[in-house]
């Protein structure tokens, strides 16, 4: 009898799913269907390289069509509104979508609720493709608040500081919010990054991004005048999430176990920022999609095949973060550990390169 697995969302996870059934072969009676607004998959950590001169405006894509295509995959170009998981469906824009098993990965939306009021100087880092947008008719003299103090927000500062080269390098201030800068990070960490933000002329503010009045503030501080502001506060859950009948978190992410099954319908799979892990705390990072992509590959082959999920995502003590400091430099964090230099830069590169070639040479082998 034949089965229809769906994947909702092109992410780090489904890139992984779907390299699985390239190299193995869908399992047996199975007609798979990728659902994703976009075709291809930008990878986010080289947005910031790319910000800075650093990567081509697309070198950082997987193309998410050309993988489907060579998996067998019938591919969606949609996005997903709503689920129904007990009458089996995925609505989107145009069509209800039947699924037997079903799996998530679209990430998370942006926090808009940290930065309430509405200014159109405003642009937040999801998704991402708009962000990139956006910059590309950015003025290259431009004066620009970055509001977030993680990682996230930190390499968009330091790459948006050298777009351009002095002396036309834009203005750029960092306001971090009152947890402060990198508060998820060993304080060695923070030093360094501390003073990269201190050598190249961004000044931090440790308080809350707001409007008052047309007026951008850090706290009590008026940020103005300032041409644009990047919003980097991280990852909200869809909307529809909450409203779907699915186990959720107290924020509204997908509760998920070490299997990454629902907590509460055992055909529903999710990875990615749309989750929350209900036996652990785990940070919203795209280390934990890539991670947790085979494991969940493995689980929907069985799940696909009739069997429980036996493969579990069992996230290292320590995960190796690469912050690039966009002037030829970069930082990394392992747990306790930094360390900094243009050989740190040198290995994000060959790291993030070698994880997009391996899915470029996926997508178009014989």
């Amino acid at each position: 009898m034949s089965r229809t697995v769906v994947l909702v969302g092109g992410g780090h996870a489904h890139v992984a799913v779907l390299a699985d059934w390239i190299t193995r072969g869908l399992p047996h009676g199975t007609r798979a269907v990728l659902l994703t607004p976009s075709p291809t998959l930008r990878y986010s950590g080289m947005v910031p390289g790319w910000i800075a001169g650093q990567h081509r405006r697309d070198e950082g894509t997987v193309n998410l069509a050309a993988l489907a295509a060579r998996a067998g995959v019938d591919l969606v170009l949609d996005a997903c509104v709503g689920v129904d998981p007990d009458a089996q469906v995925v609505q989107t824009h145009q069509r209800d979508v039947a699924f037997d098993v079903v799996s998530f990965d679209t990430g998370g939306v942006a926090r808009r609720s940290a930065l309430p009021g509405d200014d159109p100087r405003v642009t937040h880092a999801r998704p991402i493709d708009a962000l990139v947008d956006q910059l590309s008719t950015l003025p290259a003299t431009a004066r620009i608040v970055v509001a977030g103090g993680g990682a996230g927000g930190v390499e968009l500062a330091f790459a948006l500081r050298n777009r351009v080269r002095p002396p036309l390098a834009p203005t750029v201030s960092l306001v971090t919010g009152r947890d402060g800068l990198l508060p998820d990070f060993a304080p060695s960490v923070q030093r360094r990054v501390a003073a990269a933000l201190t050598r190249q002329g961004i000044r931090m503010h440790h308080a809350d991004v707001h409007l008052r009045h047309g007026a951008i503030m850090a706290g009590d501080v008026s940020l103005e005048p300032a041409d644009a502001v990047i919003a980097a506060l991280g990852s909200a859950a869809p909307g529809w999430v909450r409203t779907s009948g699915l186990a959720v978190d107290a924020a509204g992410f997908i509760a998920v176990d070490a299997h990454q099954q629902s907590l509460s319908h055992a055909h529903v799979f999710a990875a990615g920022d749309i989750t929350a892990r209900a036996d652990q705390p785990m940070a919203h990072s795209g280390i934990h999609a890539v991670y947790a992509g085979p494991v969940l590959a493995a689980n929907l082959r069985s799940a696909l095949q009739g069997q429980p999920p036996r493969a579990r995502y069992t996230p290292r003590r320590h995960s190796l973060y690469l912050l690039n400091t966009g002037d030829g430099s970069a930082i990394a964090s392992y747990g306790p550990y930094s360390a900094e230099g243009q050989w740190v830069l040198h290995l994000k590169h060959w790291i993030d390169r070698r994880w997009i070639a391996t899915y470029a040479a996926l997508a178009t082998a014989a």
